[in-house]
């Protein structure tokens, strides 16, 4: 009788060790200002296998939204937080993606950071447009400039035409933009150049360190 029961509980304990333990999946509820090129660039990141992988990390991406000015893309945000926050939805953080624009900055951009922030809504800023983050992946930027010199600059590395993203191919290289992104932050930083003449800087590295975390 021991020798049964003590075979029943090895063969119950190997049983144990036989399932596995899944993370439970986090969901990010995106709001972005373009209507093509970043909802492509986030479509070929939740795809990536690295971050598909992630049993943890579920993209939602509000087109609705999209083309906003950021005050009203960013007040937008806050109002799907409180209502996911009072129903106990899914949603466990919520993105803004916009940029400052320049030569003309958009309208009311304080005013959109500081809502944000008493929302509970996390905000990932490009300056002065998010093909400067895009340019990020193949080369280091130091020098101001506006959106059009941004977007030449990344058309001489991709050829980009400006009409949505192939974005697959920047996968391989988000770590290295993530990089000379957090070290425009640090050199703003030791500048004191604050937002939003942090000209050139994008937030999006810490959209991806969110994003490729454990939770």
């Amino acid at each position: 009788m021991a020798r049964r029961t003590e075979r029943r509980s090895r063969k119950e304990r190997s049983l144990r060790r036989r399932v596995a333990v899944r993370t439970p999946k986090r969901t990010f509820l995106v709001f972005c200002e373009g209507t093509k090129t970043e909802p492509d660039y986030l479509k070929a990141l939740r795809q990536d296998p690295t971050v598909r992988d992630l049993a943890s990390v579920d993209i939602r991406v509000d087109l609705h939204a999209s083309g906003a000015v950021p005050l009203t893309l960013v007040n937008a945000a806050a109002e799907a937080r409180m209502r996911t926050s009072r129903e106990q939805g899914e949603v466990d953080e919520v993105w803004c993606l916009f940029d400052i624009e320049w030569p003309r900055n958009h309208p009311d951009l304080p005013e959109a950071k500081a809502r944000a922030e008493e929302s509970d809504v996390r905000l990932a800023i490009s300056n002065p447009c998010f093909e400067l983050w895009l340019a990020l992946h193949f080369d280091d930027h130091t020098a101001w400039l506006d959106n059009k010199a941004a977007r030449k600059l990344l058309r001489n590395h991709d050829g980009s035409s400006g009409k949505g993203l192939h974005g697959a191919p920047y996968m391989a290289r988000r770590a290295d933009a993530a990089r000379r992104a957090r070290a425009l932050t640090a050199k703003h930083a030791g500048d004191g150049t604050e937002f939003p003449n942090d000209n050139p800087s994008s937030g999006m590295y810490l959209f991806l360190e969110a994003i490729e975390s454990n939770g």
